[in-house]
């Protein structure tokens, strides 16, 4: 036997796979638990229609599908297949629909699966049921098809099998046992199971196991309809179970799959129907099984009515049986991954379609036996990214439900959440409502986009209008505020970022433990640095101030590092971590006449030799207590003022009024992103990830190799001698070309890389798209082109930064 005791609870494609994953990689004293029979448990898995689209705006998750695929592919069953590859096909019924084929043939491309575009001819010779003058055209994706899901299941049982694991059918999970804050076995109805490590994987009933630990975990079952017609004559002798492509009509909700000489139907178009994970039936209750519901004729009538204009063939059948099938849906749509934050040992890798399943067996597993996972960016995926609020029951459902019913919707990238909304409001809010601010959504805070007040700003100036795409969520309003912060001052809402607070006599190792570079320096130094993984990709950049001798404040991306740090505390107790956000508030004050408007209102010296670039110093602005931080990711002078919650209010006002005679603007989040691309300012989760190492990233400066040990160190040694791909600066000069983000990169005809984040410079007068490029190809001066909708969209390589290398706008 080999490595630790692990249990899998759920025996469906996601516990299977990480069954055969993980004693493929030695650990053989696995049990898998499931309280239905082998293989087809009674879960999600057992119904599911198996079809597999890998087209994703995610990377992570057409990663996922793609080795899904390749491993179903090479499983049978006694001669069986467990996969159809018989491709899949998207088509498209109204122009909107088109030019969004156009953008997901982008992304599929970008991720390095081959497609094809489609007249409407050629739809009709790939699915000759579908009705030629309906249809406007569709995309191709050859190596899609028909996963048979308990077909899988038995093959990777077999092999799990083969190498000692052990498979329970008919054990219902009662508990989790644990002592002092581990796992320690699990209880079933046919006795206690002891284990080091419990994964649950039970989909549907995933919040019920979790519960037993403690954990709210932000999944709800919603019931998804499945119809099966009769005999359609047109397809009368077929005696392949599938030959056409599957088939998605995503204009009406809709998608098919061949069944011989009938066809499968499935349909998001209805009403959500949520249940909760307690209200679904045992093994023994289920009249066909737990996951299955009685099918509701009523909402499915205009699926029915919509497939017989689609495919006019199936008006000579009827729909002879369906089911309300239960599936797992999340609040962002991905994947729940990880260890529980307080119950060591416990684990879950839920809300997982078939169609991602074995690359989640494959992810969870490495991430299991390795302490990290090396074949998939996880940030994504990762159980622990969501916010309190965002793991309430009512936002839960809500969002659950929202999702159900944007699953095939044409979701623009800024498009904001719908309910519940407004969650977190920052203490200006209703300044900024004043002010005329336009709200999207960052965590749960309004954050504005730009302010209508400043409506008067764009007569005069030179802000192209981009496409139509690029202009929704957008305003010219935009650029004169990047513009006007350049020409004077402008406050921006800085609150929505994370803050943590690090304090105790161990803070300043346990930091440089964690960070790439120095931080235990002078108190009012800041640092920007790096948290690695222990394979040396970046799992997030911050600043760290040091604050007082034994307290540092921690600039953050999100929820996963406060688990990252909290993960690695000493158990000493010589640290402390805590979250701050809510009980404090930021303004950036940035522009050349920042300092004209900071310096009348304070006693405190803030010249250039009275606070430097990155240092930080308390200071009362007016009657108001701050920590002022010279730093500035808009690329100019200034200062990120920070103050608690309460006294906000009085930080706005008193900064406004001093601002607004020299000409000072409030401005909104358009202008900072188009400001922090013009200065080559990164941004984690977008720009850079987990797949990532700093050298790539062009953020090597953050690594201090001659300081201690620090955590990934050795594996970044190793990778920094073998940097084949970078982060590369590109500009456009068509005005009207502003690509978006995620868009293939081209060198020729070859796809080459994809861009990250987008936006107009409204200093420099170009386009601007940072994009992960072969280093062959990040010469400066290099010309390739951005496949955009329909278009190929030229772009040069250019140096970076592309505004005030020098630095002496920050520094002056």
């Amino acid at each position: 036997m080999a490595g630790p005791r692990v249990v899998i609870i759920g025996a469906g494609v996601v516990g299977a796979a990480l069954a055969d994953e993980i004693s493929a990689r030695g650990w053989s004293e696995v049990t898998v638990v499931d309280q239905g029979p082998l293989p087809a448990t009674g879960g999600s898995s057992s119904h599911a229609p198996g079809l597999v689209f890998q087209t994703n705006p995610s990377k992570t998750m057409t990663e996922m599908a793609r080795y899904t695929v390749e491993k179903f592919c090479s499983l049978d069953v006694d001669g069986k297949p467990c996969f159809l590859q018989v491709g899949g096909l998207e088509v498209a019924t109204t122009p909107e629909r088109l030019a969004e084929l156009h953008r997901r043939h982008g992304w599929i491309t970008a991720w390095g699966i081959e497609s094809r575009l489609l007249t409407a001819d050629e739809c009709v010779e790939q699915h000759p049921l579908v009705n030629r003058d309906k249809v406007l055209g569709g995309l191709l994706v050859p190596t899609d098809g028909l996963a048979k899901a308990v077909l899988a299941v038995e093959a990777q049982i077999r092999r799990a099998t083969e190498r000692g694991v052990r498979f329970l059918a008919r054990h219902e999970v009662l508990d989790i046992l644990k002592t002092d804050g581990e796992v320690t076995g699990v209880r079933t109805d046919q006795g206690d199971l002891e284990a080091d490590i419990v994964v649950c994987c039970a989909g549907i009933w995933g919040p019920k196991i979790a519960r037993m630990v403690g954990m709210n975990l932000p999944l709800t079952p919603l019931a998804h309809q499945l119809a099966w017609t009769g005999p359609v004559p047109a397809l009368a002798g077929q005696t392949q179970e599938a030959v056409r492509p599957i088939l998605r009509h995503q204009d009406a909700d809709l998608y098919y799959r061949d069944r011989f000489d009938g066809l499968g139907i499935g349909y998001y178009g209805h009403r959500p129907m949520p249940i909760s994970a307690d209200d679904i039936l045992s093994v023994d209750e289920a009249d066909e099984m737990p996951s299955v519901l009685k099918f509701t004729e009523d909402d499915f009538a205009d699926a029915w009515t919509e497939t017989q204009s689609l495919l006019p063939a199936t008006k000579e059948a009827k729909v002879e049986e369906g089911i309300n099938g239960l599936f797992s849906f999340t609040t962002d749509g991905y994947p729940l991954l990880g260890e529980s934050p307080d119950v060591k040992g416990f684990w879950v890798a839920e809300a997982v379609w078939v169609t991602h399943s074995a690359g989640v067996g494959r992810a969870v597993a490495e991430w299991l036996v390795d302490g990290y996972c090396s074949s998939f960016d996880l940030h994504e995926c990762d159980v622990n990214r969501f916010e309190p609020h965002q793991l309430s029951p009512e936002y839960v459902l809500a969002r659950d439900c929202q999702n159900f019913v944007e699953v095939y919707d044409i979701l623009h990238p800024l498009q904001p959440s719908g309910d519940p909304r407004p969650i977190r409001l920052s203490p200006f809010h209703t300044r900024q409502q004043e002010q005329g601010a336009f709200f999207l959504e960052a965590g749960g805070w309004e954050r504005p986009q730009w302010y209508e007040a400043n409506a008067g700003l764009v007569e005069g100036r030179s802000i192209p209008t981009p496409n139509d795409w690029a202009a929704r969520y957008w305003s010219p309003i935009v650029g004169a505020e990047a513009q006007v912060t350049r020409e004077t001052v402008a406050m921006y809402d800085m609150t929505a970022l994370k803050r943590l607070e690090v304090t105790g006599p161990g803070a300043a190792a346990f930091l440089e433990r964690l960070c790439t570079g120095k931080v235990a320096k002078s108190v009012g130094s800041v640092t920007y640095t790096l948290l690695l993984d222990h394979d040396g990709g970046i799992r997030s950049d911050v600043t760290v101030a040091r604050l007082a001798r034994d307290r540092f404040q921690v600039g953050a991306n999100g929820n996963l590092d406060l688990d990252w740090f909290s993960r690695h505390l000493p158990a000493d107790g010589t640290v402390q971590v805590r979250d701050i956000t809510a009980g404090t508030c930021c303004i950036g004050l940035w522009g050349p006449l920042a300092r004209e408007v900071l310096q009348p209102l304070t006693d405190e010296d803030f010249t250039n030799d009275g606070l430097k670039y990155f240092r930080a110093k308390q200071a009362h602005i007016g009657s108001v207590p701050v920590t002022a931080m010279r730093l500035s990711y808009v690329g100019e002078l200034g200062w990120e003022l920070y103050t608690t919650a309460d006294l906000g209010g009085k930080l706005w006002d008193t900064l406004w009024r001093a601002a607004e005679p020299l000409g000072g603007i409030v401005a909104g989040r358009g202008a900072f992103n188009s400001l922090r691309l013009e200065k080559g300012y990164r941004s984690f989760g977008t720009d850079m990830t987990y797949e990532h190492d700093p050298y790539e990233a062009g953020v090597g400066f953050a690594v201090k190799l001659d300081k201690d040990d620090f955590i990934g160190r050795a594996a970044l040694e190793r990778r920094k001698a073998d940097v084949r791909r970078k982060l590369t600066c590109l500009t456009i000069d068509d005005p009207l070309s502003v690509v978006m983000g995620k868009e293939p990169v081209y060198d020729g005809d070859r796809a080459v890389g994809y861009v990250t984040s987008a936006a107009h410079g409204y200093t420099i007068g170009k386009g601007i798209a940072y994009a992960w490029l072969p280093v062959e190809l990040t010469t400066p001066g290099t010309t390739v082109h951005i496949g955009y909708f329909d278009q190929r969209v030229e772009a040069t390589v250019a140096e970076e930064p592309l505004f005030d290398p020098t630095m002496s706008r920050l520094r002056g």
